[in-house]
C-alpha cells in the first residue's frame, strides 16, 4: 500500500542534523507545491524568506526540538529526521517519517531498525568497534529526492 499524505500538506524537519542539500530541495519543494515547511533547531539557520517556510529555535536541552515535533505533528504530516526515536514517535502519530537518505519509516518496519539501532548502541557502549554511517553522498540526495517525489504522487 502506497504512503498517503493528509492535506492540508506540512513538512516538518529536524533541522539541526538535516544536510543543507536535503534542505534545499524541501525548499524548492515547499515553493513549488504550496507546501507549509517547519523547521525546529536548537540554534537559528539561515531560510529563504517564505511564508511557507518557519523557523522555531528551541532551548539547547537534548532532544528538545524532538520532543516539540512529536508535541505538534499531526496525523498525515511528514517529518524529515534521522533520528530513529524520533521517527517512532512520528509513526506512532499515524504521520510519516523520511529520513534524509530517503528510507521512508513505518509501522512495519520501525520496530526492527528501532531495534538494529539500540543492538548497535549496546554494542558501542560494551566497546565494539562498529563503525558508523558511510558518509553522506550525491547518491543519498537522489533517492531522498525520489522518496519525496513519491510521497507527494
Amino acid at each position: 500500500m502506497k504512503p498517503k499524505l493528509s492535506k492540508p500538506y506540512k513538512i516538518w524537519i529536524d533541522a539541526d542534523a538535516c544536510p543543507k542539500a536535503i534542505k534545499e530541495i524541501l525548499f524548492k519543494t515547499s515553493a513549488r507545491l504550496k507546501i507549509e515547511l517547519a523547521l525546529v533547531a536548537n540554534s537559528y539557520q539561515n531560510i529563504p524568506m517564505s511564508p511557507l517556510i518557519t523557523m522555531t529555535v528551541v532551548g539547547k536541552k537534548l532532544d528538545e526540538a524532538d520532543q516539540y515535533i512529536v508535541e505538534h505533528v499531526l496525523k498525515g504530516q511528514l517529518v524529515i529526521t534521522a533520528d530513529i526515536p524520533l521517527a517512532a514517535f512520528v509513526v506512532e502519530k499515524e504521520a510519516f517519517a523520511l529520513n534524509p537518505r530517503g528510507e521512508l519509516y513505518t509501522e512495519e518496519n520501525i520496530g526492527e531498525i528501532l531495534s538494529m539501532r539500540d543492538f548497535m548502541k549496546e554494542l558501542r557502549d560494551g566497546g565494539a568497534v562498529t563503525g558508523g554511517p558511510q558518509a553522506f553522498s550525491a547518491k543519498d540526495v537522489e533517492h531522498f529526492a525520489n522518496a519525496l517525489n513519491a510521497l507527494f504522487q
